[in-house]
Formats: C-alpha cells, structure tokens, sequence
C-alpha cells in the first residue's frame, strides 16, 4: 500500500504545553489514541490560492522531498486540519479573502482569515511503514499558540482536546511515532536532556518511520 500525503501540526503553549486530542473510536487507524491535529492532503490544498507563502527555510526543506506546489498543499493541509479539528486559525485578517468552490476551505476564507503559512516550520518527516491498516507519509510541522486565532472547539474527529504539559504526554495512550516526535520536542526544548539518539525508540524508528528531522524548528521565538 503506498503511503498518502498527511500533514501533522504540533501546537506548543508556552513551550511547556502541546494540544492533543483523542482519536474517536469510529477511526479505523489508531481508534483512542491521542495525536496532534492535522490528517491527509485534499485536492483543494493545492488549487486554493494563498498571498502568504512559506519561509524560504520551510520551503526549502520540503522540496527536498517535493515540488513546491506540493509543499505549498501539505502546509495548507496542516492549516485546514487544525481548522476542522479544533477550531483554531493559524491565520492573517483580509479584508478580501479568496474565493473557492472547495467545500473545506470555504469555512475558513469566511472567517476573514487566509492562512499564514509564514508561521510553519517543519519539524519532522515520518512513513507508517508497511503492514499497518492506513499508510501515510506525514510532515509534522509547528507553531505556537500566540500565532493562532479562535477558541477551541471540536467537530468529532478529536475527542477530549487538551493542553497537555509536556512532561505529562506519557502517561496518554500514544501511538509509537507520536511518543517519538514529543519525546524529541520535549529534548530540542531541553538543553539538558540526553541526545536523540539515546533514546530507544529513537534507534528502532530513525531511518525505517522517521525519515527527517530538523531541530532548528525549534529554536526561539
């Protein structure tokens, strides 16, 4: 099964939180488990157009793996997941925001709002590998809560959101490479902590479900 275009978006609070929400049980792939908000890419994240492009950075590293139309798509996917899963908009005010005849960008343009892309950066790249009931292959990006406007709600894609504090994630039922990107989230955010590679799961997922990482994602502001 070839793996689909996914994208992911980490959302930290103070750099001590991260919003995760629950996986409803009606959910073939990984049923109750948490997981940041973000899911596969539509074809309307590549056709709707967007004034605020991707930093030079971002943009560069995506096209390692991609052209820059498909960069531009995965990140407007990332922005419209969130949107439906839990409300939140990752964007700037317009006084004319675009017109669209998809249905899943529409409720966003009609806040007032297009999506700042300026406010990704990309993180991590993995690939569910093979043998799993749904296959993707997912950019986790990121950006902090201050960049985001609205209030959180759900729309049944995610149960129980919440800010969770970054030393408590643990103790959520998590699925393997979700564990690994918070765990390397929670180390690029600690100078203190052991190297990545240290960490067991990090040796058994690097080069075989994690395909990219990029700490200066994590690097103030």
């Amino acid at each position: 099964m070839r793996p689909r275009d996914a994208a992911t978006l980490i959302i930290l609070r103070r750099r001590r939180e991260v919003l995760l929400g629950r996986r409803n049980a009606q959910h073939v792939f990984m049923p109750h488990r948490y997981v940041f908000p973000g899911g596969r890419v539509d074809a309307g994240d590549a056709r709707v157009a967007c004034p605020v492009t991707l930093s030079r950075a971002t943009q560069g590293q995506l096209q390692r793996s991609v052209t820059a139309p498909r960069a531009q798509a995965l990140a407007m996917a990332a922005v419209r997941e969130t949107f439906e899963e839990t409300g939140f908009i990752l964007g700037k005010r317009c006084s004319s925001p675009p017109q669209t005849r998809s249905p899943h960008w529409q409720p966003f343009f009609d806040t007032g709002h297009v999506p700042a892309l300026d406010r990704l950066r990309y993180f991590a790249r993995a690939i569910t590998p093979p043998g799993m009931v749904r296959r993707f292959d997912a950019r986790f990006f990121l950006c902090h809560e201050r960049d985001l406007h609205g209030s959180l709600r759900g729309n049944g894609e995610l149960t129980d959101l919440r800010w969770v504090p970054l030393d408590e994630v643990d103790t959520l039922p998590l699925a393997p490479i979700t564990q690994l990107v918070l765990g390397l989230v929670r180390q690029g955010l600690d100078a203190n902590t052991a190297a990545s590679q240290q960490s067991a799961l990090y040796r058994e997922l690097a080069g075989r479900e994690l395909i990219e990482l990029h700490w200066e994602a994590l690097k103030k502001p």
